[in-house]
């Protein structure tokens, strides 16, 4: 079971879908590559963010992991 998280963006979830579209099974390499750009350029708060969406990223895989497949 995973660790719950808050979430208080619920733009994050938009972004988070995004990616998976674009990126597929790579979206949450994606965003942790942006987290360390932010972080890499000072940004903190865009660093939170993208850590965020990569957890957010990672739990939505793994919900439809867990799916039954008919």
């Amino acid at each position: 079971m995973r660790t719950p998280f808050y979430l208080d963006d619920p733009d994050a979830v938009n972004d988070a879908a995004e990616l998976m579209a674009e990126y597929g099974v790579m979206a949450a390499a994606e965003a942790s590559a942006r987290a360390n750009r932010s972080r890499d350029k000072g940004n903190i708060i865009h660093f939170c963010r993208w850590r965020q969406i990569v957890r957010l990223v990672e739990w939505m895989e793994d919900a439809e992991a867990e799916r039954t497949v008919h």
